[in-house]
């Protein structure tokens, strides 16, 4: 038993472990995240919920891992191009502002590999979010070696506020009150408190930016205080930041969602974040190095997640529930194509607009810069099993339509391609 294990037993945190951590929809009683209580109500009292398509209902006790079979490859001999394939999916792009890799992995044994200007850097938006969950699986793998279920006790039970670290975001949170049944959607406040399995999920599930900031703060504290953490309260947090030099903490914050990915192989040029998601949490954190994504890089990270390879083995199949998309499905993952798919995706866009050269330019359609980001896995009923990661910059156009429309091409291509 690890020393954090019996911490979180003296101190009431390890309220109940579980033996079975499948969900989303049917995991509340393993994770403790309270949306997940409301859509498994739903689906008991056979409530209709036109939210989420058919796809989002599979048993997550059926998730696997679908590399597994391959972990010992490294990701270079995986990610060999199949030339008719490559062929096949490369003239979909319309050119210019696209880049992609995907891979087609319904048959483990013979993948098939295409990439469309692959190390093209764009900024990544909240695909770096990945990174944020990286980060804290790693550190919840060095508190708690040999304890995976320390681990997930950690996450269900240790709670924590937002602070400003969470406040200066726009994007809503769903915040459901089981005693009176009442789902409210709003933005982060500063008095917030939930579980680290509720704030990854609100970074997640619906990309708010506070909670990432809030997932990057805690998996510090975890690196910071090692077995102190799981009774450390939030006065003592503050003091830290406090005490701590800023161009140190800076250093020390982007050390630890970065170090991870290169220990995986992928390189500074290929992934990399550069500053927190929220403008208050930078009162002690600064910005260093800048962000960058690449569909290669992005694509490294998938391959070694379904191998089982990202932190470890258990980890990795954990990440990969947590990305199974059981809110509304957006951009690429609106076709209706996927509508009977179980799809792990997440999304993210970054722009800018010039109002004097434009003063309609419009949300999601920068005339400066305007990046959308999808990343997906896509498991379809007939076993078809593939992975894509898009990457665009096109100005002056909001490309939701264009992802989703790649999404119905691309899912086409791989159905017909035997």
């Amino acid at each position: 038993m690890t020393r954090l294990f019996q911490l979180l037993i003296l101190s009431g945190i390890l309220i109940s472990l579980s033996f079975s951590r499948h969900y989303p929809i049917d995991g509340y009683k393993n994770t403790g995240i309270a949306r997940l209580y409301r859509l498994h109500k739903q689906l008991l009292d056979s409530v209709e919920n036109r939210r989420i398509p058919v796809g989002a209902y599979k048993n997550l006790a059926d998730i696997k891992l679908n590399l597994l079979s391959r972990k010992t490859d490294s990701t270079q001999a995986l990610l060999y191009p199949d030339a008719e394939f490559e062929k096949n999916i490369n003239r979909l792009f319309p050119g210019s502002g696209y880049s992609a890799t995907v891979l087609d992995m319904s048959n483990p044994d013979s993948l098939k590999y295409a990439a469309y200007r692959e190390n093209i850097g764009y900024q990544p938006g909240s695909v770096g979010k990945l990174a944020v969950l990286n980060a804290l699986f790693t550190e919840l793998g060095k508190l708690c070696p040999d304890s995976w279920d320390a681990r997930t006790a950690l996450l269900k039970n240790k709670r924590v506020t937002a602070r400003y670290w969470g406040t200066g975001d726009h994007h809503t949170i769903p915040v459901y009150d089981i005693e009176n049944d009442k789902l409210t959607r709003r933005t982060v406040r500063s008095s917030d408190e939930f579980s680290l399995y509720e704030w990854i999920d609100h970074m997640i599930s619906v990309s708010n930016n506070g909670a990432a900031s809030i997932v990057w703060r805690e998996a510090l504290l975890m690196s910071a205080f090692g077995d102190k953490y799981a009774t450390l309260q939030d006065d003592e947090a503050e003091n830290y930041f406090k005490e701590i030099p800023r161009d140190s903490l800076t250093t020390m914050a982007i050390n630890l969602v970065n170090d991870p990915l290169r220990d995986l192989g992928i390189t500074e040029d290929e992934w990399r974040l550069g500053s927190l998601f929220t403008r208050p949490a930078g009162k002690y954190i600064g910005r260093k190095g800048g962000s960058i994504g690449t569909p290669v890089g992005l694509m490294k990270f998938l391959v070694q997640l379904e191998q089982g390879k990202v932190v470890d083995e258990e980890s990795s199949l954990e990440m990969k529930r947590l990305l199974y998309l059981t809110d509304r499905r957006i951009r690429y993952a609106h076709s209706s194509r996927l509508d009977s798919a179980a799809v792990y995706f997440k999304s993210g866009s970054f722009y800018k607009c010039d109002r004097e050269k434009d003063p309609n330019c419009g949300d999601y359609a920068g005339n400066v810069f305007n990046y959308m980001n999808s990343v997906i896995i896509v498991e379809q009923p007939n076993n078809k099993k593939y992975m894509v990661c898009l990457m665009t910059n096109v100005l002056n156009k909001n490309s939701a339509g264009a992802h989703m429309y790649l999404a119905s091409k691309i899912d086409k291509v791989i159905n017909e391609d035997e």
